[in-house]
C-alpha cells in the first residue's frame, strides 16, 4: 500500500515580543502567521468506509488544528511566562487584551516545536505528523520534520 503525505494550510495573527533579545523584535509586534500541516499515512482501503480512499479527512485535520493551534494563538499576544514581560501580561489582561503566557521565548522555532506536539496528541494512531512550516513573514519561516525528531 502506497503511503502518501497531504497538507493543509492556516492562517492566523498573533502578537509577540522577545524578552531579552537585542533587536527591534524585543518590542511587542505581531505577524500573520501561515501554517502549513502534513501529516503522512496510507488511504483506506476499505470502500465501505465513508473516508475511503482518504489518508485523513482534510475536515478532520483541520479541526484538531483549528482547536489546538488557530483558536488559542489567533489575536493573542505571547509572552514568556519566565520572564519580566509576565506583568506586561498581566496588565494587557486587565485591559481586557487576549495573552498566552507560555513557558518558551516565542519565537517561530519554538512555537513550531509546541505546535507539533500539540497536533501529534490529537492525531489518529494511523496517521503521523510529517512537518510543519510556520512562515513568519513573506521571507522568513521555521520548519519542523519527524524524520529530524525521532
Amino acid at each position: 500500500m502506497k503511503i502518501i503525505r497531504i497538507t493543509k494550510l492556516f492562517s492566523f495573527e498573533t502578537g509577540h515580543a522577545l524578552f531579552g533579545y537585542d533587536g527591534k523584535c524585543r518590542n511587542v509586534h505581531g505577524h500573520s502567521y501561515k501554517l502549513s500541516v502534513t501529516v503522512i499515512g496510507h488511504p483506506i482501503q476499505d470502500n465501505t468506509n465513508v473516508k475511503f480512499g482518504m489518508v485523513i479527512d482534510f475536515s478532520d485535520l483541520k479541526k484538531i488544528v483549528k482547536e489546538e493551534i488557530v483558536e488559542v494563538f489567533d489575536h493573542a499576544t505571547v509572552f514568556n511566562k519566565n520572564t519580566p514581560h509576565v506583568e506586561l501580561a498581566k496588565e494587557l489582561e486587565e485591559r481586557g487584551h487576549n495573552v498566552l503566557l507560555v513557558d518558551y521565548q516565542p519565537t517561530s522555532e519554538m512555537m513550531v516545536i509546541d505546535f507539533s506536539e500539540k497536533i501529534k496528541k490529537r492525531l489518529p494512531d494511523n496517521i503521523k505528523l510529517h512537518s510543519l512550516k510556520l512562515q513568519e513573514t513573506e521571507t522568513s519561516f521555521a520548519e519542523w520534520y519527524a524524520s529530524d525528531n525521532e
